[in-house]
């Protein structure tokens, strides 16, 4: 004989869980987890929310697993051939100007990657702010390579954002 489900008022299941009460009626709202209603209260199966909360878990523990690889891989923009093609040009400054000029980039285009730290800034000035050419001439490398139009070119360390790949069998 199968077992009936065990049901719990709302606000039991998410003080049992640890559940914010407004996260577990977003759920409930969204169709991810079934709810009814008995006798004016709103109850929820607990097996569900377990079950919620388990994917939930797993996900944040492969999200933990990614960064953590990521972080320990090593790789730095630094270490690519890309980067070193243009050592020669390091600490050699430019300003932005001159930089959207000679790599023909869109200034705001530059201004961004140094505002997210893809390019270092060498001096600012009053007047100015200078730029070290070797990350210019990387960026702009990357920039030129992938048409980066529109397109998310660089993870968040810098170096070239290649996207996912999936095997369709």
């Amino acid at each position: 004989m199968a077992a009936l489900p065990n049901f719990l008022p709302v606000d039991e299941a998410a003080r049992k869980y640890g559940l914010d009460l407004s996260r577990l009626h977003s759920l409930i709202e969204a169709g991810k987890i079934r709810a009814g209603v008995i006798a004016g209260e709103t109850i929820v199966s607990e097996e569900e929310v377990i079950e919620k909360l388990q994917r939930a878990a797993e996900k944040a523990q492969r999200a933990a697993e990614k960064a953590q690889r990521a972080e320990t891989s090593g790789l730095r923009k630094e270490d690519l051939p890309e980067y070193k093609r243009y050592m020669h040009l390091q600490g050699r400054k430019i300003n932005i100007r001159q930089a959207a000029a000679i790599y023909n980039i869109p200034f705001s285009t530059i201004q961004g990657w140094v505002s997210r730290g893809f390019i270092q800034v060498a001096e600012k000035t009053e007047r100015d702010i200078y730029l070290d050419e070797a990350d210019v001439a990387y960026c702009a490398e990357i920039y030129n390579r992938t048409k980066g139009r529109g397109h998310r070119i660089f993870n968040s360390d810098g170096t070239p954002y290649r996207p996912k790949t999936r095997v369709i069998t």
